[in-house]
């Protein structure tokens, strides 16, 4: 449990002890990721009332549940081999939708934030949409895309970034951000579409797209703010401040200080949650699956928040898991 003291915007708590979620850098790299009682979706026509909750889905996934409304971010589940955890990416590898893993797991949803459109961000998109109705907030590449998987347009929500949508009981602000780069100061399938193209077939047709990220802010609840990508224009999040960070592993070094411009910007939140660190093309199961490689970036993230931010709590989340903030 958080001291209340250091704490004064909002109570941080969950349901296992928040000591067995905040992992130190040591025991992490010992192997030994937070351990907490794995939850399933409420099933389906159940409806809750008060409490707001986060459950992570892998990569930057996330779902949250506001009283009996739900919304989705970047919900990817399908999970599949590319071969980019084994050394052997396949661009071409077959865009494919696990029904199996997806339908469980997604009883209903009001709203899908999508980041950006790679295929570990938005392959599942289309399917949740078509399945529960939802409503797709993402950039005019979304909106195309959507489009050629014969999502109906009244479902889709194109957005620049400076939008704040207001829900009732929640609102969502849209910001606009920027995409990680990799090793050669370049990004995986880059481009966008600015008509809406032949259904997707491979994962190279689903290009970055541009990106965004969001922040909601649940009436008499904490606010957050989602990352989907380790880069950002940092005057863009001036005045945010929220409460909870999701924060994005860097696979490379190339965005210059990364970490201490971003809780700068982010105004120090109380609480800052690494995400887009697990082996997503693994199951859905705990404990979370990490190459060695993302383990060491996981660390040196931990430990660069630290440094930047010592009054933040760091939260390694499990799968599945509800916290509450």
């Amino acid at each position: 449990m958080l001291d209340e003291r250091s704490y004064d915007r909002r109570r941080f708590l969950r349901d296992a002890a928040v000591g067995a979620a905040a992992v130190s850098t040591a025991g992490l790299a010992a192997g030994t990721p937070a351990r907490a009682a794995t939850t399933t979706a409420p099933a389906a026509g159940a409806r809750r009332s008060g409490a707001v909750s986060f459950r992570w889905w892998g990569t930057s996934g996330w779902r949250i549940d506001i009283g009996d409304r739900t919304v989705l971010v970047d919900p990817y589940l399908s999970r599949y081999d590319t071969g980019l955890f084994r050394g052997a990416f396949d661009p071409d590898t077959a865009l494919t939708v696990d029904t199996a893993v997806i339908d469980p797991l997604v009883d209903r949803a009001e709203n899908i934030l999508v980041t950006h459109t790679h295929w570990d961000h938005f392959n599942d998109v289309p399917h949740i949409a078509g399945r529960t109705g939802a409503r797709v907030v993402g950039t005019l590449t979304a909106y195309h895309l959507g489009l050629a998987y014969g999502v109906p347009a009244g479902q889709l929500a194109p957005v620049k970034g400076g939008e704040v949508l207001d829900f009732g009981g929640y609102t969502v602000e849209v910001v606009s951000s920027l995409h990680s780069r990799n090793g050669s100061w370049s990004l995986a399938f880059p481009g966008v579409r600015v008509s809406q193209p032949p259904k997707p077939e491979r994962i190279s047709d689903l290009p970055e797209g541009d990106t965004l990220a969001y922040q909601i802010r649940v009436d008499g609840g904490p606010s957050v703010f989602f990352m989907g990508a380790s880069d950002f224009a940092e005057r863009n999040l001036v005045g945010l401040a929220p409460d909870v960070a999701m924060v994005a592993s860097a696979a490379t070094t190339a965005t210059a200080d990364y970490v201490p411009r971003l809780m700068a910007a982010l105004d120090h939140p109380k609480v800052v949650v690494p995400v887009h660190w697990d082996n997503f093309e693994t199951p859905l199961t705990n404990p979370p699956a990490v190459a060695p490689s993302d383990r060491k970036r996981l660390d040196d993230l931990i430990a660069a928040v630290r440094r930047a931010s010592p009054r933040s709590q760091v939260l390694v989340p499990e799968y599945r898991t509800a916290y509450h903030f």
